[in-house]
């Protein structure tokens, strides 16, 4: 595999929460269920600096929708994993868990 770029906490959670979401991937759902699993609030601000900085690394790939009225005619940008993402995403889940197993078992170091 292409070397990529480490992903942040929240990268990673976006990342995941845009493959949850599937095709209704967009800002507000994106911060709304983002919140949700993580037991707390996100600012709708950082969600949308994430998506930029993931599209940027192009580990997204983002997609105008119709425009609508309730939107004063704006259109909503819908967001998806592109297969770089979906690389780095297993990528980073192979890491996190080679990490997660080489600690030392609750008895030993860590108590």
């Amino acid at each position: 595999m292409r070397e990529h770029s480490y992903l942040g906490e929240f990268e990673l959670m976006v990342l995941l929460t845009i493959l949850h979401l599937g095709d209704e991937a967009y800002g507000v759902p994106l911060a709304r269920e983002l919140a949700i699993r993580r037991g707390r609030e996100v600012a709708v601000g950082s969600v949308y600096a994430s998506l930029d900085r993931l599209e940027i690394k192009g580990l997204i790939a983002s997609s105008l929708g119709e425009s609508t009225p309730e939107r004063g005619g704006r259109a909503k940008r819908y967001f998806r994993v592109t297969d770089q993402g979906l690389q780095a995403v297993h990528e980073t889940r192979r890491v996190l868990s080679k990490l997660w197993k080489s600690l030392p078992t609750m008895g030993e170091d860590l108590a």
